[in-house]
């Protein structure tokens, strides 16, 4: 019996640029001679949504039912339904002619994102002047939906809220218990259209985020009950980090397989056990159901499928045409992750430094370190171009080392292969000048890293290998290759003090001040259960608090920090500060004027970071 297996990405993950997980399994299934098709339901749903009939149902349904959250919206309701349809057509397809129509006076409704455009906004061209308020005009009518129509709706996630840190089943099972809202009508509407077209036999979902779940088990429901034939399986990064634990044999009404770490190896033995090629216990790293108790089968060895061996993803049937770019934030660097199309692929798997004690170092994804030739590389580089036509490549890697970059890099010169690429990188001395001109050279336009504290103290305490100077050099070297660069920081680390809290916005401050970095994001910092630091707390002066494990997720953990301040109040100011210095602003101004409330003075140089270059 042959086996068709339909791959879906749930709603929502990007919308500019499709995932890759499916591309990643398609293309190595079928080298296995297995019938695959790939589908973006987060995609097909967007642009469901935003249809001149699906925003009007919208507005009569909030009417309907006495909503009326942001009354701007409301009060140009007519506006928004006779324009989204030209807005996102443009946002799909940007030409000068479809942006002088959208820059026309008055073209835009005054909704509540309607912001004060700013010296960048007024230097930039035409075409992302119109990007950009044609951006703000879709997420005012997100804003809308969400307050008014459905409380899970967003751009990049789906009832985010009740999948993460879901330690329960419950909350997840009480809500698919309730009748379906208008935007998951539409979602089961796409997918029995899709099911119909494709019959297929085994349906895999991947869900790389908690706002990938709610949608996923929304469709399996659906699924269950209307095709009783199609299994299910279920995997990816949330299955990968949060369900390792999973005992609650509630989440198998809705699916059949649950598969941990890479998804090829799990699913080709899933396919096999459905053409009666293998047995129930050939399955490998793959949660069943087995008379009514969970149980983790796992054959030893594994089939192993090494990095280097792995065929190029394939990304056919994604419709690229339906993707669209965003620009909320005019930076250059950080509208990369809204803006534009990316071929996705890994220069290696796993990281090469696999110390960070924050990090999920112990899980196969970043510990399993595994890399392939700079040849084998460029060959698969070529082979995405001829399939989608697009030069332009994210390599998602953990951490991309700077030997691999470096061999890349001459490959691609060598072949006289012309791409512009970006990725994520260590901070890390080897990024000498003389090698930032050779990225530079094949067609690297940006880097991002984590500086995460920026405090020599706290860096040596997460083991991050860098410090503070030699962060400075290594981005001041790439910023001065018109390479851009930005930085994941970190505030709330464990013993973290309210003192190394302002010296780290200074030195960030400093940083953007002397070009060695265009963009950045905070995070509050997060015990998670598969770290160094979820494992031995103790060595970090910290106390995990919960939550207590209830059979289903197990990951973000909560804790306190008798050493450290109140982290929480600091996220504010510290998002204030760095919203400024991304519009290359507001450097002259004194750290507290940031917060509204008394902090402490910079006991850190003001020339710190010139000093360090």
């Amino acid at each position: 019996m042959s086996i068709k297996t339909l791959l879906i990405t749930p709603p929502f993950t990007q919308l500019n640029t499709p995932y890759p997980a499916t591309a990643y399994l398609k293309g190595f299934l079928e080298s296995k001679n297995k019938t695959v098709v790939q589908w973006d339901l987060s995609i097909a749903l967007f642009n469901k949504v935003f249809t001149k009939a699906s925003i009007e149902n919208a507005f009569n349904e909030a009417a309907a039912n006495g909503h009326d959250a942001f009354p701007l919206v409301f009060k140009n309701k007519q506006a928004y339904i006779d324009k989204v349809e030209q807005v996102t057509a443009f946002l799909r397809i940007q030409n000068e002619a479809s942006a002088n129509e959208l820059l026309q006076k008055d073209f835009f409704p005054k909704g509540h994102r309607s912001d004060n455009l700013d010296a960048a906004f007024q230097s930039s061209s035409k075409i992302d002047q119109a990007k950009h308020l044609g951006t703000l005009f879709i997420e005012e009518l997100g804003d809308f939906i969400t307050a008014n129509v459905d409380e899970f709706f967003s751009f990049t996630r789906y009832a985010e809220q009740i999948a993460t840190s879901a330690s329960s089943f419950d909350t997840i099972q009480e809500y698919l218990n309730y009748t379906t809202t208008s935007i998951e009508d539409q979602l089961l509407l796409l997918l029995v259209n899709k099911i119909e077209e494709e019959q297929p036999n085994l349906i895999g979902f991947t869900i790389p985020f908690p706002g990938n779940l709610f949608a996923a088990l929304r469709c399996a429901q659906f699924i269950k009950k209307n095709y009783k034939h199609i299994k299910i399986a279920f995997g990816g990064g949330y299955c990968n980090t949060e369900l390792r634990s999973l005992n609650d044999p509630r989440i198998f009404k809705y699916v059949d397989f649950i598969s941990l770490d890479d998804g090829e190896g799990p699913l080709l033995k899933i396919i096999e056990l459905l053409e009666k090629e293998a047995a129930p216990q050939d399955l490998e790293r793959t949660f069943v159901l087995q008379k009514g108790k969970v149980v983790y089968q796992d054959k030893q060895p594994n089939t192993i499928f090494h990095h280097k061996d792995m065929p190029t993803p394939s990304y056919i049937g994604i419709d690229w045409d339906l993707y669209l770019s965003f620009l909320d934030v005019i930076n250059p660097m950080h509208r990369l992750w809204t803006d534009g199309k990316w071929n996705k692929l890994t220069v290696s798997h796993g990281c090469y430094w696999k110390q960070c004690s924050f990090c999920d170092v112990n899980l196969d994804y970043i510990g399993n370190y595994q890399n392939t030739t700079a040849t084998d590389l460029v060959n698969k580089i070529e082979q995405l171009i001829a399939e989608t036509g697009n030069t332009g490549f994210h390599f998602v890697d953990e951490a991309a080392s700077p030997k691999a970059l470096k061999a890349l890099a001459k490959e691609l010169i060598a072949r006289k292969i012309n791409i512009t690429w970006w990725t994520n990188i260590r901070f890390e001395k080897t990024f000498t000048s003389e090698l930032c001109v050779l990225l530079a050279k094949s067609g690297c336009i940006a880097v991002t890293g984590g500086l995460e504290v920026a405090s020599d103290r706290l860096l040596a305490k997460m083991k991050k290998g860098v410090d503070i100077g030699q962060v400075a050099r290594v981005t001041k070297a790439f910023s001065e290759h018109n390479i851009m660069v930005h930085a994941y920081l970190m505030y709330g680390f464990p013993t973290q003090t309210a003192q190394e809290t302002i010296d780290s916005l200074e030195v960030v401050r400093q940083l953007f001040q002397n070009n060695c970095i265009q963009s950045a994001f905070w995070h509050q910092f997060t015990t998670t259960v598969h770290s160094p630091i979820g494992k031995k707390p103790d060595d970090f002066d910290i106390k995990i608090t919960g939550p207590k494990f209830k059979g289903f997720a197990q990951n973000d953990l909560t804790h306190k920090d008798p050493l450290g301040t109140n982290h929480p109040k600091f996220t504010k100011g510290l998002n204030l500060a760095l919203n400024s210095y991304l519009n290359g602003v507001g450097f002259e101004k004194e750290l507290q004027e940031w917060f509204d409330f008394k902090v402490d003075e910079v006991s850190i140089l003001k020339e710190m970071v010139m000093h360090s270059l």
